[in-house]
């Protein structure tokens, strides 16, 4: 599904989605953003970020602003949607801080105000591989100079998460982020991975090679579970670390979260 462009009558750019949202589905992504882009949104001269395809109902928008409120008071946040009658639902859910409207990936905001930080979560899913790179281009093109773009997919209740972070240069790190009272493999979040990777699971792309020898570190570690599921999972991710550029440390180890380098794992050709 090719992305659409402006049409001489400002209509959004993308496609309407299917809408599904739960309460705290997005917790584990919020929790990271709060924590990975704190200084920054501390640093803003306006901190306002963008939820970007909220959905059927507003609960993703509503939360954010209160998980970005506990590293910024005075964050507020934009849920933006391409579908006008998702828009007009919302509109009960508004308040100082959180405000609603039509929009895509153009992320209209008034006074030409650029985002410090926006949200995609399981809004290019429905998209073809091929589209990713150009609305990857348009949304951090619209960021703030220090902001940053998280997009990325879980599963209905926030069990599971992959995202990319991506700055204005372009796409930085890949983070995984799972329940671990529910995993059985780290593979079990191959079929989280954002639309930039999932069709690349496959022999000779990085990312199968990653997700095997996380697997295969996962089995290593096996006798660490009569600990805990959360000491096997660091024992695993400290293993990993010897042949994987893992960017972050035992802190977020410890949250079931594990976060590589983008170029390690970029689809290859």
């Amino acid at each position: 599904m090719a992305v659409r462009t402006p049409s001489q009558s400002s209509r959004p750019v993308g496609a309407v989605t299917r809408g599904t949202t739960n309460p705290n589905r997005l917790r584990r992504m919020d929790r990271w953003m709060a924590d990975a882009h704190g200084p920054a949104l501390r640093r803003s001269t306006d901190p306002v970020a963008v939820d970007l395809g909220y959905g059927a109902a507003p609960w993703t928008a509503v939360e954010l602003l209160g998980r970005l409120r506990t590293v910024r008071a005075d964050a507020s946040v934009v849920g933006i949607e391409i579908e006008p009658a998702r828009v007009a639902g919302a509109q009960p859910y508004a308040r100082d801080g959180l405000s609603f409207r039509h929009g895509g990936f153009e992320v209209p905001l008034d006074g030409g105000r650029r985002p410090a930080l926006i949200r995609a979560a399981n809004v290019l899913r429905q998209y073809d591989e091929d589209d990713v790179t150009a609305v990857w281009d348009r949304l951090r093109a619209r960021l703030a100079p220090d902001g940053l773009l998280v997009e990325g997919t879980c599963d209905e209740i926030g069990r599971r998460h992959v995202w990319v972070a991506i700055g204005p240069e372009g796409p930085r790190t890949v983070t995984f982020a799972t329940r671990l009272g529910s995993l059985h493999t780290p593979s079990d979040l191959a079929e989280r991975l954002p639309k930039a990777l999932i069709h690349r699971n496959v022999p000779g792309e990085p990312v199968h090679a990653f997700l095997r020898d996380f697997d295969r570190a996962w089995a290593a570690a096996a006798p660490y579970a009569a600990l805990s599921s959360r000491q096997r999972w660091i024992r695993t991710v400290s293993a990993l670390r010897a042949d994987w550029p893992v960017v972050d440390g035992p802190r977020r180890w410890r949250q079931g979260e594990v976060t590589v380098t983008w170029e390690s794992l970029a689809p290859r050709g």
